[in-house]
């Protein structure tokens, strides 16, 4: 059987974003142990234990806010009415009423992979460009073939000075990549955007002349123009990664809790409508209504 840590492993190596779910304080009555863990992945799904499902329910929760933000956060599930432990930065209080009783206290840490940042050429700029974007602590590699590479780039930097330029940019924009830079002249760099009838939306995701406007001539100024308008970028959150796929709640119509609709959530499909939940028992409860009506 493979262990959490094995199986983050894993995740890590296939550049896929995750949360590490560790439960950190518990008190009794609770089906969780100081030291569970489990991860959660960005549909909502979770794989280990770190509490029962009504539980699981708010950590998911918590787990998927923690992953867009990109921060660690700890999490306390408490019974309706305790007030034990108030909200404090990097901390989160949850009323949970399904929690027959007890508490939890269970630390996420989210788990991003860096910014893989493809440079295509042999230049002088695209060489400074890949040990720089490494410095800042990104996944920088050379260039490859996008419709064959199983890995989609944050980000494409075209520093070839020639070459298909024209057809790099058309396999990156039906990619999905969000930032495709050109190191070009204005009048160059625009006679190739000509060439390709971009829509407006897809023009918006090309720099050319690429990097930030500050009196770069040398291929290593250059280097640090382009990183910094990828670093602008990256902040903003105009760059996501296209292996989190974002995870859509419902809420449960017995008890008003919102859940997401992840493979391991409650779900009844009802006359051709589907109703999550949190919880078996509201399932089970939500049923007999149905019959009973």
């Amino acid at each position: 059987m493979i262990t959490i840590s094995e199986r983050a492993a894993q995740l890590l190596a296939a550049r896929t974003p995750f949360v590490h779910a560790t439960v950190v304080r518990a008190q009794p009555p609770t089906s969780a142990y100081p030291g569970d863990e489990a991860i959660l992945l960005a549909d909502g799904t979770i794989e280990g234990f770190v509490g029962g499902q009504c539980a699981q329910n708010s950590v998911r929760k918590a787990a998927l806010g923690a992953l867009q933000a990109g921060e660690s956060v700890l999490l306390r599930v408490l019974p309706n009415g305790d007030v034990h432990f108030p909200e404090a930065p990097g901390a989160c209080v949850v009323v949970n009423p399904c929690l027959s009783g007890g508490s939890l206290e269970i630390f996420l840490t989210p788990q991003l992979p860096a910014p893989l940042i493809r440079i295509y050429g042999a230049t002088p700029i695209a060489g400074v460009l890949i040990d720089v974007c490494r410095v800042l602590g990104y996944d920088a590699r050379r260039e490859a073939d996008l419709a064959e590479d199983p890995a989609l780039p944050t980000a494409v930097v075209i520093a070839s000075h020639g070459g298909p330029e024209a057809e790099i940019i058309r396999a990156a924009l039906d990619s999905g990549v969000g930032y495709i830079g050109l190191v070009a002249s204005k009048v160059r760099g625009a006679a190739i955007l000509d060439s390709l009838h971009l829509s407006a939306d897809e023009r918006a995701r090309i720099r050319t002349p690429v990097g930030l406007a500050i009196g770069a001539k040398t291929p290593a100024e250059i280097a640090v123009s382009i990183a910094a308008e990828l670093v602008v970028a990256l902040r903003a959150g105009r760059l996501v990664s296209a292996s989190s796929k974002p995870c859509v709640e419902a809420v449960d119509p017995v008890c008003g809790m919102s859940v997401p609709t992840g493979p391991t959530t409650e779900h009844l499909r009802l006359a051709g409508t589907d109703y999550w939940f949190c919880c078996s028992g509201c399932r089970t409860a939500f049923v007999a209504r149905k019959g009973s009506a």
